[in-house]
């Protein structure tokens, strides 16, 4: 990812195969014919990487994320499929610092633009570091007026928590598919722009708790001192309860997605 290490990563893998899926939706949208440069920007623990090398396996595919704990996850269970014997190669790296050492076929980037405020001008490098006819595509949360995120910043500021939370709790740090539609497009990119609200049924109590725990609750569990945290996870689990109460067969968990593919025009390629 692109902040401090404080990913966990069993944690944020509970719920693998939901967080997934926005990730092939994404790829099923990218038309690159036998790249042979794929970077993965953002790729946590690798998994979502590694199959990267079965769609494109003549390809280099190369993982970068800035968290230790999840490239040490990638590189620890690091698959065989894929070119030759060696499978995907990661490093640990900030994407906003990272540059290819030359030109890239395709550069994913999925759920990790809404931690990077200047995110917009780091787009337009990506463009700019595209192979000829090369692909940027990403895809960020958007969710971030939803119950999940709105009553976590109302409860960051009640007077329990406004002393060391009333300060870190975002409002929306992405655009609209629109606003990419116009960024890109005016840099003379073809442009496929979408988004998607899936409907997760999450099981077990706690439901949406266990799943932001991973995410949007990173950076306040990480201000927060360790005896803070029972008490913090406590006020969130009531609040997340009665913002999504749990039905007999789950709890339902509306989650908004965007999508953007972008073809870079002909003739980038600014490494």
């Amino acid at each position: 990812m692109t902040t401090s290490d404080i990913w966990d990563p069993e944690v944020y893998g509970c719920y693998a195969d939901e967080r997934a899926r926005p990730f092939f939706e994404l790829l099923s949208r990218v038309n690159a014919d036998k790249p042979a440069c794929v970077v993965d920007l953002g790729c946590g623990t690798g998994e979502l990487t590694t199959t990267l090398c079965r769609r494109w396996p003549e390809a280099e595919i190369h993982g970068v994320d800035s968290s230790q704990s999840m490239i040490g996850k990638a590189t620890s269970g690091k698959a065989t499929s894929g070119k030759a014997s060696t499978g995907p190669t990661f490093e640990v790296a900030d994407v906003r610092d990272w540059w290819p050492a030359r030109p890239v076929d395709v550069i994913v980037s999925n759920a990790v633009l809404q931690w990077i405020p200047e995110h917009r001008d780091l787009l337009a490098r990506w463009v700019g570091q595209l192979a000829e006819d090369g692909t940027l595509a990403f895809q960020v949360p958007g969710n971030f007026d939803a119950p999940s995120h709105r009553v976590i910043r109302e409860l960051c500021r009640t007077a329990a928590w406004r002393e060391e939370l009333s300060d870190i709790s975002r409002t929306s740090p992405v655009g609209e598919p629109g606003e990419y539609l116009d960024l890109l497009a005016g840099l003379g990119c073809e442009v496929d722009a979408w988004e998607t609200t899936y409907v997760h049924v999450l099981p077990g109590d706690d439901a949406v708790l266990n799943w932001v725990k991973g995410t949007a609750l990173r950076p306040m569990l990480d201000r927060l001192p360790p005896g803070r945290h029972a008490g913090f996870l406590a006020d969130c689990a009531r609040v997340l309860g009665a913002a999504y109460p749990r039905r007999p067969y789950g709890t339902p968990f509306p989650f908004r997605r965007i999508f953007v593919v972008a073809r870079g025009p002909a003739g980038s390629s600014g490494v």
